[in-house]
């Protein structure tokens, strides 16, 4: 079963009357961002959290 343009159309025509046009753009960009969010845990890149900084080093204390 393929979806068709009148398909797409009408599916277009509820989620602009569920949400509203402007409505549309955050929940776009929020998707977006959990898209992102789940890549980055899946690779294993969630040590730095989007500070573009590594972990400052935590040496014991040098005893005499």
């Amino acid at each position: 079963m393929d979806i068709g343009a009148p398909e797409l159309i009408i599916i277009l025509i509820i989620v602009i009357l569920l949400f509203g046009p402007g409505r549309i753009g955050q929940v776009a960009g929020e998707i977006g961002k959990g898209i992102r969010n789940f890549r980055e845990g899946m690779s294993g890149n969630d040590d730095k959290k989007g500070t573009g900084q590594e972990p400052p080093n935590q040496e014991p204390p040098k005893t005499s």
